[in-house]
């Protein structure tokens, strides 16, 4: 079987490649050559040998080449991209430089606004200096705004002008609502309502109080919007502030006696017949001739002896608000007399309905008798911040 399978292979490849004779003339010679069937397998085995390195070949320098132009589209990439970066950082820096020279070549314009900046703080702060604390609260801020090395450049000591004053108005505006909101709740807790005591005006005049738009108020002040708002916030306030301190200084919030108290305001059993009854002031203990000082500025309109009280001194501070000191044992003022805040008016006594020498204070505000300790603890409160 396998023989049959041989002999056919070898008859084809017989037919395929049959024996040729080749027939040489040279030299007047002739020669003859026979070609074989092997000798043609043999020749034709060569010439595909010799195809399959060319085709090798061929294929590697074609891979060769290949990859040789992958490289050569990464460093174009890479060649481009290290263009774009430098491109990148040359545009970087002409801006940089761009906006130094337009920064250089304005500062004749900072500081022109640097200066109305300081003619709007110095129409400020001359009204918010001459509230109690304030020139100590803004001290630092001010010290260190001024305290600028002289080595610092122009440009840059501008800015460093410009950031002080921007804190300094917010020091402003922090110390003055503080104090606003301080002496608002010490009129809450006398029992007053401190928008009553706000005039519509402030000290710092109209368009200050008054501009709601900040670009109004920017116009007026002949500043930048922002700055300007800032002002506003602070002038308000001062305003405020500076209307409630006026009117504190006013009113009776001082202490009539450093000596304790003994009685309050209210209904209370009396010492004298040992029922319930109504007690209209505050009862100070202390010796005989303890000073008695008033609580607020005012004209005394009364001294004398009253049913009940004994020796009295009675002072309208103005506004409905009057104040009354009784069981006195001595006098020192006289009716029309103007007397200040603290300024001693007698001397504690037990004259009148009286068990032992002490105080009986009164605060009336339009004809109606108040609570003093109310008016007492205000005071205390906007001492706090003083």
């Amino acid at each position: 079987m396998e023989m049959t399978r041989f002999a056919r292979l070898r008859r084809s490849l017989e037919e395929l490649f049959p024996e040729r004779h080749l027939y040489v003339r040279s030299g007047g010679e002739m020669r003859a050559f026979v070609l074989t069937t092997g000798r043609q397998l043999a020749g034709a085995g060569a010439v595909a040998a010799c195809a399959l390195w060319m085709g090798v070949c061929t294929a590697a320098m074609m891979v060769n080449a290949m990859a040789l132009s992958g490289h050569d589209q990464e460093l174009a990439r890479m060649q481009a991209k290290s263009e774009r970066l430098v491109a990148d950082r040359e545009a970087r820096l002409n801006s940089a430089v761009a906006q130094l020279t337009a920064a250089e070549g304005s500062v004749d314009q900072l500081a022109v606004t640097v200066e109305k900046r300081h003619a709007a703080l110095a129409m400020l702060l001359t009204d918010i200096r001459s509230a109690p604390g304030v020139a100590q609260a803004l001290a630092p801020t001010i010290r260190k705004a001024s305290n600028i090395p002289t080595t610092v450049s122009p440009l840059r000591r501008i800015e460093l002008v410009r950031a002080g004053q921007e804190r300094l108005i917010d020091a402003a505006d922090d110390f003055a609502k503080t104090r606003a909101d301080r002496l608002r709740l010490a009129f809450r807790l006398a029992g007053l309502t401190p928008s009553s005591y706000v005039p519509k005006g402030g000290s710092l005049g109209g368009p200050l109080i008054e501009a709601k738009d900040p670009r109004a108020l920017a116009a007026v002040l002949d500043v930048d919007e922002g700055f300007a708002e800032r002002i506003q916030h602070a002038a308000t306030n001062l305003s405020e502030a500076g209307a409630l301190g006026d009117a504190a200084q006013k009113l009776p919030f001082g202490r009539p006696a450093g000596a304790g108290v003994s009685s309050g305001f209210g209904v209370r059993f009396d010492p004298f017949t040992r029922r319930p009854a109504f007690h209209s002031g505050l009862d100070f203990t202390g010796g005989y001739n303890y000073p008695i000082q008033a609580t607020a500025p005012g004209v005394v309109s009364f001294t004398g002896v009253r049913s009940g009280y004994g020796n009295t001194i009675e002072i309208d501070h103005g506004r409905g608000f009057k104040t009354r000191y009784a069981h006195l044992q001595a006098i020192g003022v006289r009716p029309g007399e103007r007397v200040a805040v603290g300024q001693r008016i007698g001397g504690m006594g037990s004259t009148g309905r009286s068990t032992g020498p002490h105080l009986h204070y009164e605060v009336w505000v339009n004809g109606r008798a108040q609570n003093p300790g109310r008016f007492v603890k205000a005071g205390d409160h906007v001492l706090q911040g003083d």
